[in-house]
């Protein structure tokens, strides 16, 4: 029988494919300090549509508690400026020509509280995309058994690694998350 009809690598890309978008959700969380990502998912109106803040500007991190946003085309800046007041992170960019300097206010308790629980939120959301990989490869190994391509044996074998990738894989989820979680709370 061949047992080569199983792609366990596929469900391993797959899975990390969900811990990178949970790190760039956890990336785009605001804690006390200035990051370069921290304006990652903002979009600019520009040229008739949108486009990523990243493809207009260069952002840069001058100071721990500062962002500093070069606008590439002055026609662009004030476009730029309404994009960034209206992505709800709290920032009020002060304009100086084409650059715009985006001081980073202290988080209070309770906001780091609301921060803490939107980083569980989002790690629900990846432990439960990781479990519909495992669960499509469940469904895969009972397909193959079920047709003769692979044996009772295999299929258990193989049920087994996909367990184990899926608890390494939720694990290193859980391990992000406690990063951040202290990261955000941190004073």
């Amino acid at each position: 029988m061949a047992d080569e009809e199983f792609d366990l690598g596929d469900l391993k890309r797959r899975m990390q494919g969900a811990l990178s978008v949970f790190k760039n959700e956890l990336a785009g969380l605001r804690t006390g300090r200035a990051s370069a990502s921290l304006l990652d998912p903002i979009v600019v109106e520009a040229y008739g549509s949108t486009m990523p803040l990243n493809q207009v500007a260069t952002v840069s991190v001058p100071e721990s508690r500062m962002l500093s946003v070069q606008v590439w085309d002055r026609s662009m800046v004030h476009a730029v400026e309404k994009a960034i007041r209206e992505s709800n992170l709290g920032l009020n960019p002060i304009i100086e020509g084409t650059l715009m300097r985006l001081p980073i206010p202290e988080l209070n308790t309770a906001r780091r509280k609301e921060l803490a629980k939107i980083a569980h939120k989002y790690a629900e959301a990846t432990r439960v995309s990781i479990r519909h990989v495992r669960r499509d490869g469940m469904d895969e190994l009972k397909e193959l058994e079920k047709e003769g391509l692979i044996s009772e044996d295999s299929s258990r074998s193989y049920a087994d690694k996909v367990q184990k990738l899926t608890d390494d894989t939720i694990a290193e989820a859980d391990k992000m998350l406690v990063t951040k979680e202290a990261e955000i709370m941190q004073v």
